[in-house]
């Protein structure tokens, strides 16, 4: 993990490494630290990430998860999801560790980018 800011790695910019059996999952000051690099709109939750959009219709939430479905594909890191219409739950958490690892961040930050795109082009 990139300590200094001035001279970390943004994380849209890393990509996901598997977790080594016995890593150790996140502290949650470690965690913290991760916040200020991801929307405030995830919710640090003891063992997840969480995070709830809402779309104007079902199509668009059905092709917002195909979009994140490639990069998590991209990335090896896959969330845990769920869509009731046009609402939906991503859950990010490193379940080989039963915890949050850096991974988990990363996938967040380009979740984040991904909805700034396509606010960007709608």
């Amino acid at each position: 993990m990139d300590t200094d800011s001035k001279n970390a790695t943004p994380l849209v910019a890393k990509h996901c490494v598997p977790c080594e059996a016995g890593t150790p999952p996140l502290t949650p000051e470690q965690a913290q630290a991760f916040l200020p690099q991801i929307s405030s709109r995830w919710r640090l939750e003891p063992l997840r990430l969480e995070r709830e959009i809402v779309f104007r219709d079902f199509g668009r939430a059905m092709a917002f998860l195909n979009e994140v479905a490639e990069i998590a594909e991209g990335e090896g890191h896959h969330p845990d999801f769920s869509c009731s219409y046009n609402r939906v739950t991503l859950q990010l958490t490193t379940h080989a560790i039963k915890g949050l690892s850096e991974n988990d961040f990363i996938l967040a930050a380009k979740i984040d980018e991904l909805l700034r795109q396509r606010r960007q082009t709608t």
